[in-house]
């Protein structure tokens, strides 16, 4: 018999494992959409906006340009073909090079492959699990704050590029003023007009006639212009000419203690990054709908692959997303075809790559930064209310001064604050009479009778039930306390513990309490805690407040006239 339920359990379970990997999988009606008149030049476009945007990401994360555009091929054409989205494109991300600073420069190549491993097999088991819809639930001041906090590091990063200096640690603060001090003493002003000009021409440039890959356009001007003009770039100079082969690092498992918190930070931004840019991705386009648990799926293979192939751990890209939504992508061939388009650039085109000045793809990234911000929606949410103006600036200074999982944490913590401050202020607590209209005569003659009666709106949990205590234990000159509950939307542990007591202490003082209008789903966690235990029978429950107030004027005058000893009825 017990090998018969093991393997009836077995079964169920192989079965719902396999419907589960059905759901998560590659399947063919994900390509029915496709138009190659539409998904090719949508590609070709999003390919040479991803160009520079791969390399300097490259050169900023630690790993090199090589490391970038391998990125960008790799897991832009896997998280396309096994994501959840049809218009998301996925490479290296300012964000993303942020966090892998500090593990390159401490574990360097094969850190980054373990990182990227854990971090993988991470967004997947999440896709298993289902954790893509919880994405919903991250407020959009905490959102905005680190996006804000992500284009100030951004761009921080960029000052020793900017300034032509060599500067090198963990914290993105010290490094930029390590460079600034540098600079000062040996002014060298060509890759600041250099980055400043290539920054300010894409955002300029971008205004006028939006859709143009202008970032490619400008780089390559300021490429001429340097090899022209011989211009002195500081320290930095251009990318290692000739870019060379992808680096493919051994595996580590030494360092795999030190290692896994960062692949923990690793996958929470990917997933986070990922689901953001697919949502305003659906926002963006018509009819579209991506399924969160398959994009998680999408990152987590792509981010195992990249490091494998010498690249570097990714995520969804907003902006390039964006510009293939804007260039009339119709299915996920626009993605793998600018991952084609790379992919013939390193065959190709790696000679002239190598001539790219480091500080034209500083303005590159400085310019991303700057175009990252919507700064109508920070003036509309610092305008809004002050929990919200304090969520984003709190949310952008951890974003800037810890890691960027530390950030998130920190903003929710502090929009959940808020959040419960304004729930436990919208609780309530009114003495009123037997029904909703204003009959304060019936209220008067309830009192007459030393009954009263309160009514608790909203939420009874941590963040209101101690005011409610010390509110509704001070009633004095009253036999019977009746509190109507029919409009308590959430209880807690807390509310309903808080509850008890203070049924026990007016219990304690003589005062008989009655409930009414209690909700099927809190009975559980208010019989669970002894809310139910405290009153003085059980036949002090009430299903409807006139119930409950007839039997508290029997209570009431049975109580009156035996004033020696209190019973209860």
């Amino acid at each position: 018999m017990s090998s018969a339920v093991d393997g009836a359990r077995t079964a169920r379970w192989t079965q719902l494992a396999w419907r589960r990997a059905r759901q998560l999988s590659p399947r063919r009606s994900d390509w029915t959409s496709a138009r190659l008149g539409r998904d090719l030049p949508a590609g070709l476009m999003v390919g040479l906006v991803a160009l520079p945007l791969a390399l300097g990401f490259g050169v900023s994360s630690g790993m090199g340009a090589t490391a970038g555009l391998v990125t960008a091929i790799v897991a832009g054409a896997l998280a396309a073909i096994f994501g959840g989205s049809r218009v998301q494109v996925s490479g290296p991300t300012g964000a993303m090079t942020v966090v892998l600073v500090p593990i390159i420069a401490t574990h360097g190549a094969s850190g980054v492959l373990v990182v990227g491993i854990l971090a993988g097999l991470i967004l997947i088991g999440l896709a298993w699990i289902g954790a893509g819809r919880f994405i919903r639930y991250v407020p959009v001041p905490v959102v905005e704050g680190f996006t804000l906090g992500i284009a100030a590091i951004i761009g921080l990063q960029q000052v020793p590029a900017i300034l032509g200096q060599h500067a090198e640690g963990e914290k993105v603060l010290g490094v930029a003023f390590d460079a600034l001090g540098q600079w000062v003493h040996n002014l060298t002003w060509a890759p600041v007009v250099m980055s400043l000009g290539v920054a300010l021409g894409i955002m300029l440039l971008a205004r006028l006639r939006p859709g143009v890959p202008w970032a490619l356009v400008v780089v390559v001007l300021a490429t001429v212009a340097n090899q022209v003009m011989g211009l002195h770039l500081g320290d930095i100079g251009t990318i290692p000419a000739g870019l060379p082969a992808p680096a493919f690092p051994m595996v580590d498992l030494g360092a795999l203690d030190d290692l896994i918190l960062p692949a923990v930070a690793v996958a929470a931004l990917a997933a986070l990054e990922s689901l953001l840019s697919a949502t305003v991705a659906d926002g963006m386009s018509v009819g579209q709908r991506h399924d969160p648990d398959r994009e998680l799926l999408g990152q987590g293979v792509a981010n195992l692959a990249a490091p494998l192939f010498g690249g570097i751990p990714a995520t969804a890209a907003i902006a390039r997303t964006a510009v293939n939504v804007r260039s009339g992508a119709a299915s996920r061939l626009a993605s793998v075809s600018h991952a084609v388009v790379l992919l013939i650039v390193v065959l190709v085109a790696a000679r002239w790559v190598g001539m790219i000045p480091v500080a034209a793809l500083a303005g590159v990234l400085v310019a991303t930064a700057v175009q990252m911000v919507r700064f109508s929606s920070l003036g509309a949410l610092m305008r809004s209310t002050r929990g919200d103006a304090t969520v984003l600036v709190v949310t952008a200074l951890a974003t800037v001064l810890t890691d960027l999982v530390v950030a998130v944490l920190v903003g929710l913590v502090v929009a959940g604050f808020f959040a419960l401050r304004q729930a436990s202020r919208a609780a309530r607590i009114d003495q009123v009479p037997l029904d909703e209209s204003d009959h304060t005569d019936e209220e008067r003659a309830l009192l007459d009778e030393h009954i009263v009666a309160y009514r608790m709106d909203g939420p009874l949990f941590f963040a209101a039930a101690h005011d409610f205590l010390l509110e509704l234990a001070n009633v004095s000159d009253v036999r019977v306390v009746v509190l109507r509950m029919a409009r308590v939307t959430v209880i807690d542990a807390t509310g309903a513990t808080v509850l008890a007591d203070t049924i026990s202490r007016l219990e304690g003082q003589g005062i008989t309490v009655m409930l009414s209008g209690i909700a099927p789903q809190h009975e559980k966690v208010l019989r669970e805690l002894g809310v139910y235990d405290e009153l003085a029978h059980e036949r002090h429950l009430f299903a409807t407040t006139p119930d409950a107030i007839a039997h508290a004027r029997v209570h009431a005058a049975r109580i009156a006239h035996e004033p020696a000893a209190t019973t209860h009825a």
